[in-house]
């Protein structure tokens, strides 16, 4: 078998990294800053910024899918140019917008460039099975990059500039992200219809119906319902009860990032080398809820409003790292990209139902209110996962048939020692594997469909 050249794939994985991050940027950056500059818009209220902020979230739930399975047919370029070019105008029109409904409408159109699921079929694309899994993991590394960053420009860019500059910067991103697609990125012949990197219509009720998925999809939801209900609330507390300037809010948002980052990174590496990703998920779950809590009791303090910040990126960067792990080894042999199409289905509409609750909680009942209200999100979320089975650390593999009698071949698979899943796909000419790494011997699994007569 062929093996992609490095140099290849580093391209391909450097300028994706950038398309995804460049898309997000400006997303980001506008978390921390709406609800300071409602007076910006005219007929504003709290729940109508909160739907403003979430908006997003909608219109990609609506579209991640079909936009992945479209890409399956009409090529993946196509449909990333045409999700960049609706990005672009939603930003645009959001820069201009002068009431909170113009504003609404903008953001509703940057969620429909919703080109996350044909970027990661690009990805399978473009990538060897080698090196795939180092490839999506440098992608989510530039995501967390760029919400660190923006967090901390965020503020900077508003106070300077106002709000329509951080979506004016938004679309220049949007632009430069085409130019990268079509310079940078390598074409395509014709993509891979794989399962494993986009969602199959055929497999979606069944896929969603898996109950340890349906606790995963619960969990991704509820991360990013408390995510922007709580910068529904936070930039406020900052600014309203603590006096601190909001184009200072950046500057504190960044350290206590950085220090979540370097204090998450051992328990990750608990939980994948030592298998003990349960009871540090649950353990992250629980903090979340503690933060929660902690802010809505403590009196105005900063010292002690720090630390719940604090927490809250430890834990929300401890589990965005945790649930996509826990979603590939969960999701059944062949069934990886619908169960992941259904887990980003579920994050966007988290943050589209945080957004809009919290701010229709904020404009009835107060801050307290929604912090109280992400709490028992939490609290739920916590009790739902409790009963999780611990899931089996099992990596997929893909392994071409070539042409091989796929009976033959599965039966031989399956009593390969650390073999837990074997799905024969003979429309692909392809077998798809759950092993479990420690167990299996990868070069004898392809050895079998090499061997076989």
């Amino acid at each position: 078998m062929q093996i992609t050249p490095v140099p290849f794939e580093r391209r391909v994985v450097i300028s994706l990294a950038a398309l995804y991050s460049f898309r997000m940027f400006g997303l980001f950056m506008l978390l921390p800053v709406l609800a300071l500059y409602s007076s910006d818009y005219s007929g504003s209220t709290p729940f109508l910024l909160g739907l403003a902020l979430g908006a997003y979230g909608f219109s990609q739930a609506l579209l991640q899918i079909p936009f992945g399975v479209l890409s399956d047919r009409i090529g993946r370029k196509p449909v990333i140019l045409a999700g960049f070019i609706i990005f672009v105008l939603g930003s645009v029109i959001a820069a201009q917008a002068e009431t909170v409904m113009e504003l609404i409408i903008g953001r509703f159109l940057q969620g429909g460039g919703a080109v996350s699921a044909a970027v990661m079929a690009l990805l399978t694309d473009l990538t060897s099975e080698e090196n795939r899994t180092k490839a999506m993991a440098t992608i989510g590394a530039s995501i967390g990059v760029s919400f660190s960053i923006a967090l901390t420009v965020g503020p900077l860019m508003a106070a300077w500039a106002g709000v329509s500059s951080i979506f004016w910067l938004t679309a220049i991103l949007g632009v430069v992200g085409i130019f990268i697609l079509f310079k940078a990125v390598p074409a395509v012949s014709a993509p891979r219809r794989q399962r494993e990197a986009g969602a199959v219509p055929a497999l979606l009720w069944r896929t969603f119906k898996n109950p340890d998925l349906l606790r995963l999809n619960f969990g991704i939801f509820s991360l990013h319902f408390v995510l922007m209900a709580n910068f529904m609330v936070l930039p406020l507390i900052l600014e309203q009860q603590l006096n601190i300037a909001r184009n200072y809010h950046g500057l504190l948002y960044f350290p206590l990032l950085a220090a979540a980052f370097v204090v998450m990174l051992p328990f990750i590496i608990v939980a994948e080398k030592r298998r003990q990703i349960k009871p540090v998920f649950l353990g992250a779950v629980a903090l979340l809820v503690l933060m929660e809590l902690m802010l809505m009791r403590v009196p105005p303090n900063l010292p002690l409003t720090l630390v719940g910040v604090f927490l809250f990126f430890a834990a929300f960067n401890l589990l965005e790292a945790t649930l996509p792990s826990m979603v590939s080894k969960i999701a059944p042999a062949g069934a990886k990209g619908t169960a992941t199409g259904i887990y980003a289905t579920s994050q966007v509409m988290g943050v589209f139902t945080g957004g809009a609750i919290g701010g229709w909680i904020l404009q009835h009942w107060g801050m307290t209110a929604v912090l109280s209200v992400a709490a028992l999100v939490g609290l739920a979320w916590l009790v739902v996962a409790w009963s999780m089975r611990p899931p089996r650390f099992l990596a997929s593999v893909l392994i071409p048939l070539r042409g091989r009698d796929p009976h033959i071949v599965s039966e031989k698979l399956r009593s390969v020692e650390g073999v837990a899943e074997v799905l024969v796909v003979a429309s692909e000419n392809t077998v798809y594997l759950k092993v479990d790494p420690r167990l299996v011997d990868r070069q004898a699994l392809t050895g079998i469909v090499e061997n076989q007569a």
